[in-house]
């Protein structure tokens, strides 16, 4: 359950970095735009939830994890 809340508030985060970076296009600031996706904010939430995935598919702890414990 901690991996899902995790995720899900990772996908918010890049979520809102995506609209700042629509803005930042609608308003017409291509070269903050690219700066914004190349070195800021939004690189580091791909970043962010790149790892989250990368780290769950190395170490299947959580619920996929359980599935072959049998009965308890």
């Amino acid at each position: 359950m901690a991996y899902e809340k995790q995720t899900q508030n990772a996908l918010e985060r890049l979520d809102q970095a995506l609209a700042s970076l629509r803005e930042l296009i609608k308003r017409g600031k291509n070269e903050e735009a690219l700066r914004f996706m190349e070195d800021g904010i939004l690189k580091e939430r791909f970043e962010e939830l790149q790892n989250m995935i990368s780290i769950s598919s190395t170490n299947p702890l959580g619920a996929r994890g359980t599935q072959n414990t049998g009965m308890f």
